[in-house]
């Protein structure tokens, strides 16, 4: 509702700018070509670094002096907060990183992006920025057309940083000729009113550009041109702080709950630091005086003064902040409490995570292990059996002797009501990835897919063993019930492996753990072990029987096979690449029979 106002307003706004002054134009002109060229250099930053970012933010968040810095730097590197804390939004919702790294990122990203407004007032308004504009626009858009990934990329940071010098000198001329004509230091309005009307005014327009750096590039071109007083220019660099929270409020809104809290940790910050610099402004200005002597600024340099103003009241907002995180934590997880959902509502697949594809691969990770979390009780009380004596190390043949009744769990209805809706989300989260992946980002996530399916063929095929299971394994008959306990004892060894490599701290040794689990099972198969013949022989069984049985192992050796191909994709190295390199070494079925047969011989 509020954007089908706010944008014909917006619209009408302008139209009414342009009809009035064609300086307003140039202003307005300049405003879009650098937002243009921030989308650009954004969009340059994501490709080039090809998921470095955000594999960087994923092992650096440990420590909150980590996630500080690393919010500062990227922020810096990329001069967009707003980026930094959507792709914080995505990895918090994968389940990557903790609220508390998340907000300590956050506020490291604040003090980071305050550094371009030292560039534009140290040297972005002291000399003429479209001759170097136009050669790196040029360059640019040559190396756009390549077909070279890393050149493409290249090409959007250099065109994208010609853009935003494009648009600052073009801010920079309009602010020029609107010299004479409009003085908006006459709308400036004494005391404490004033400095929120200005506030008020920073704030709607960083909400609306929605980019800081942009509304205070705009801002100190506005003081250059004297357009704007001193006063009213450091209040309106601290509405900028409150306006950007807005990109942070909407990526939200497509984020889970973890994503939510941190949204409105960036709007409680950000807020509590506008309110602290509004109480002492008078103090921060008399420092910032202060401190222009031994950093080199002159008194009369206001716009490099402005510049460290901003730096100065995110810095003191950290500082003051900072001690409160652990109860800002508790405050946040109360205020939005976690949703109670069933197993198949996915929990880690959002919208937040598409166009990040390293947070995507590891929500679908993760969502693929709830999904195999939900089918090992399925499997498991499918086998008559209880969780805690297979994950334990229990005598495995002692505890099927002690089951010799089945109770039939309705399997069917679980997997029609969870488990199918559950992969059919993870399908369609996948579906959703567009262009930009890397071939070996390619690859892992087709392999989670992959052992997603695993996962539910296992399942498939329990149910169709349930039925014999059911009647067998109270049989009179100690050869035949012996027979089909040995079934259900392989797959009850293959889930505790399973459960072993994955609490393992090594996952290098999961490839060779799961070879081993895999040559285990071809030498049980009752086909090739000649159980099947002596059971025959010794009049045990009739044709029909046997040919049960003989289904009845093929199920049981497609659901170890499948869930082991699902351990070896799920258990193994998170890194995509060191992931794919693990999957060329694996052993293939010819090579696992050849072993079993070595090891029988």
């Amino acid at each position: 509702m509020l954007q089908r106002i706010l944008l014909p307003a917006i619209f009408l706004f302008l139209a009414y700018g342009f009809w009035l002054s064609p300086n307003f134009k140039r202003v307005a002109a300049g405003v879009a070509i650098f937002l243009f060229g921030m989308l650009w250099l954004e969009r340059g930053f994501k490709a080039f670094t090809g998921g470095t970012l955000e594999r960087i933010l994923a092992h650096t968040t440990d420590r909150l002096w980590k996630s500080l810095g690393f919010g500062a730097i990227s922020a810096t590197v990329m001069q967009s907060s707003s980026l930094v804390s959507l792709i914080t939004i995505s990895f918090l919702s994968a389940g990557l990183i903790s609220l508390a790294s998340g907000i300590g990122i956050v506020f490291g990203a604040n003090l980071g992006t305050t550094t371009g407004a030292w560039l534009v007032a140290g040297f972005g308004l002291k000399i003429k920025l479209s001759a170097y504009a136009m050669p790196m626009l040029v360059f640019g858009i040559i190396l756009v057309f390549q077909r070279s990934h890393s050149m493409r990329a290249l090409g959007y940071v250099l065109a994208g940083l010609g853009l935003l010098f494009l648009g600052t000198h073009h801010m920079k001329e309009g602010f020029e000729a609107f010299r004479d004509s409009i003085d908006l230091s006459a709308f400036t309005v004494p005391g404490v009113a004033g400095v929120a009307v200005f506030v008020v005014i920073g704030a709607l327009a960083t909400a609306v550009t929605q980019s800081s750096h942009a509304t205070l590039i705009l801002i100190l071109t506005a003081l250059a041109s004297e357009q704007v007083s001193y006063h009213d220019a450091l209040a309106l660099a601290i509405g900028t702080n409150i306006g950007t929270t807005v990109t942070a409020l909407l990526g939200s809104l497509s984020s889970n709950v973890d994503g939510r809290r941190l949204a409105a940790a960036h709007l409680l910050f950000n807020v509590a630091t506008a309110v602290l610099a509004v109480a002492f402004l008078r103090q921060l200005i008399v420092a910032v005086s202060w401190l222009s002597h031994p950093l080199g600024i002159s008194p009369d340099d206001f716009t490099l003064q402005l510049a460290a103003f901003h730096s100065l009241f995110n810095l003191i907002g950290i500082l003051v902040m900072l001690p409160a995180i652990p109860g800002l934590v508790r405050l946040l997880e109360w205020l939005f409490p976690s949703p109670l959902l069933s197993y198949k509502q996915p929990k880690y697949l959002n919208r937040a995570s598409v166009d990040h594809p390293d947070a995507a691969i590891e929500a679908v990770r993760k969502e693929t292990l709830r999904l195999y979390s939900h089918a090992l009780t399925m499997i498991v009380s499918g086998l008559g059996l209880r969780k805690s004596e297979v994950l334990s190390t229990c005598d495995l043949e002692a505890a099927l002797e002690s089951s010799s009744r089945l109770i039939q769990p309705d399997i069917d209805g679980s997997y029609e009501s969870n488990t199918k809706a559950l992969y059919g989300a993870i399908v369609e989260f996948i579906s959703l990835q567009r262009d930009g992946l890397s071939g070996d980002q390619i690859e892992e996530i087709h392999a989670l897919r992959t052992a997603g399916q695993d996962v539910v063929e296992s399942v498939k095929g329990v149910k169709h063993l349930q039925k014999n299971l059911c009647t067998h394994i109270a049989s009179p008959d100690a050869t035949l019930r012996s027979a089909y306990d040995g079934i259900r004892l392989r797959v009850a060894r293959v889930l505790r492996e399973l459960d072993r490599v994955r609490a393992a701290e090594d996952p290098t040794a999961t490839l060779v753990t799961l070879d081993r689990v895999r040559v285990t099972l071809a030498e049980d198969d009752i086909l090739a072990n000649g159980m099947l013949d002596r059971l025959i022989r010794g009049g045990h069984i009739d044709a029909a029987l046997a040919t049960s049985l003989i289904n009845d192992n093929s199920y049981a050796h497609d659901v170890c096979t499948s869930l082991i191909k699902m351990g070896q994709t799920l258990f193994g190295a998170h890194d995509v690449t060191r992931s794919s390199a693990e999957r060329s070494v694996m052993l293939d079925d010819t090579e696992i029979r050849e072993v079993a047969e070595a090891r029988s011989d």
